[in-house]
């Protein structure tokens, strides 16, 4: 018999942040399956009308657990019309869910040298990738401060929120967090919605017109700072272009970049 790529695990939690549009699964982690912070896996779910079979349909998703945590979780938007996530979000605890055995990706700290300052810029479940970082120690080791931006539409949309401002309490980060309060800044920034202290804006219009550097403190130094983009492909392609033209542009030939982009659609 032909060895699978794949592993059948076992959901453990669904968590809805947004009922019918916003929501997290939590699945058993098969013990022979790594990966570095920041990659995606396929999961899969046998056809509709098969719920028995073997997995048919697949969709990448981004690993929000850390390489060291014991399960493995998911953040995911409901797409009305989709045939997965749809489905996945009805999931509870007990159901299947299948894991291909190897990891994608490449938006991983190991992109960019150590040092300076991280930004990290998402929209919409573009944050799950950063998660997974920022649950990792090493991620709070090689860089001098880490600056967070979530892009959505309305503060509901702010998942992990919370766990993000919490952060400076985790006692396995204690070294590197809290003797520096200024370690971590977050940037909730809502487009139809205004949030108390933020701008009602676009984040590739904060990028244009100097708002985002004003609201973190930190210049945007092509010198300094890393920044990995994932989001939407719109916003992707506007912020790259801005960016290129303060001198940030990816690696090439082994040599180390300052700037890193993952489409999350």
């Amino acid at each position: 018999m032909t060895d699978l790529k794949y592993t059948r695990q076992t959901i453990t939690h669904v968590h809805t942040w947004v009922a019918d549009k916003l929501f997290s699964v939590h699945v058993t982690r098969d013990p022979a399956f790594t990966f570095q912070a920041g990659q995606f896996a396929r999961v899969g779910l046998p056809d509709a009308s098969d719920p028995d079979g073997a997995p048919t349909l697949w969709r990448a998703y981004s690993m929000v657990s850390a390489p060291q945590e014991s399960g493995l979780e998911f953040y995911s938007i409901v797409v009305p019309d989709g045939l997965f996530s749809p489905r996945l979000a009805q999931l509870k605890a007990g159901d299947a869910l299948y894991v291909e055995k190897k990891p994608f990706g490449f938006l991983t700290i190991n992109r960019f040298a150590p040092g300076g300052d991280l930004w990290l810029l998402a929209t919409g479940t573009g944050l799950s990738a950063y998660l997974s970082m920022l649950r990792d120690p090493a991620t709070w080791q090689a860089f001098r401060r880490i600056i967070v931006v979530h892009g959505v539409r309305s503060a509901t949309e702010l998942a992990y929120r919370q766990e993000i401002e919490n952060w400076h309490q985790r006692p396995e980060l204690a070294d590197h967090v809290q003797q520096d309060p200024c370690k971590l800044i977050y940037l909730p920034i809502a487009t139809r919605e205004a949030l108390p202290g933020m701008p009602q804006a676009r984040l590739t219009t904060l990028i244009e017109d100097g708002g985002l550097e004003q609201l973190a403190g930190i210049p945007l130094d092509a010198q300094q700072s890393k920044i990995m983009l994932c989001g939407n492909p719109a916003m992707l392609t506007d912020a790259r272009k801005l960016l290129s033209e303060r001198g940030f542009a990816p690696g090439r030939r082994g040599i180390p970049g300052n700037l890193a982009v993952e489409n999350y659609w």
